[in-house]
């Protein structure tokens, strides 16, 4: 006796393993996610911490917010300038939380 046939329905979106993607492997999607869910994480630490030490900071953000933008990278490493910048404003707010480093530029603040 022969299995009736599952139609499968098609999509445009999936998440698996926590990463986005769409039917063009564009990962678009994917970013913009996670740069809304570390948004969402520099707003809790700015809202938690009224003055933080720069290792407090760091400590934070590594675990924080960092975990976010670089979770699964190696599938949906951005190569359009739109979305590397999209990526860095994220760290460029995040130098404006730390006292001792908000007047420096981001480049300053972090790439050193």
């Amino acid at each position: 006796m022969a299995q009736p046939a599952t139609v499968l329905e098609s999509v445009d979106v999936i998440k698996d393993l926590g990463v986005v993607l769409d039917s063009e492997l564009s990962f678009v999607s994917h970013c913009k996610e996670k740069i809304n869910r570390a948004y969402s994480m520099l707003r809790l630490i700015k809202r938690s911490f009224i003055y933080l030490a720069e290792e407090a900071f760091v400590t934070l953000y590594k675990s924080l917010v960092r975990s976010h933008l670089e979770y699964a990278n190696s599938v949906w490493n951005p190569h359009r300038q739109g979305l590397i910048k999209d990526l860095e404003k994220v760290q460029m707010r995040a130098t404006k939380l730390v006292l001792t480093i908000k007047h420096l530029t981001y480049k300053k603040g972090f790439c050193n």
